[in-house]
């Protein structure tokens, strides 16, 4: 969900992993398109993952930012991931609406930012479908020791 802190984790993983970070809405903003037009954001998403598991199956680590509010979705993007030999790692932020808010609203007043409103984040809500043990188990094992994602 926005402002759970998505980027800031992905931008840590890609450095420390030395990654391939894909994020539509800062490709989307660069290009002049509206990151909330829901036609566009498929189109650039799907664009963009058919990038990814080439960069995967390539060798290269990627850290996608998009795509996984729902199971069907982080499954299908699972599976596409290993049928490249990748491991596939999820991570899972569960941050509080309010919380969330606090940080939108503080990310909304930056130049260049995607604004989202309250009514846009609650709305948000209703797609995602959190994440069960079984389901987290169905992933492969982020690294242990110094520098771990």
């Amino acid at each position: 969900m926005p402002g759970a802190g998505k980027t800031t984790l992905a931008r840590r993983l890609a450095e420390e992993r030395d990654a391939v970070r894909l994020c539509p809405d800062e490709w989307l903003v660069a290009l002049g398109v509206d990151p909330h037009d829901p036609r566009a954001r498929r189109a650039f998403e799907r664009l963009q993952w058919a990038q990814g598991l080439d960069l995967v199956a390539r060798g290269l680590t990627v850290v996608v930012e998009f795509g996984l509010w729902s199971r069907v979705a982080r499954r299908r993007m699972r599976d596409q991931a290993r049928e490249t030999g990748a491991a596939v790692e999820l991570r899972v932020l569960d941050v509080p609406l309010e919380e969330r808010w606090r940080r939108v609203e503080r990310r909304n007043a930056e130049q260049g930012a995607v604004v989202i409103t309250r009514a846009q984040l609650e709305s948000f809500e209703r797609w995602w479908q959190p994440v069960d043990a079984a389901e987290l188990a169905s992933y492969d094992d982020p690294p242990a020791g110094p520098g771990a994602g």
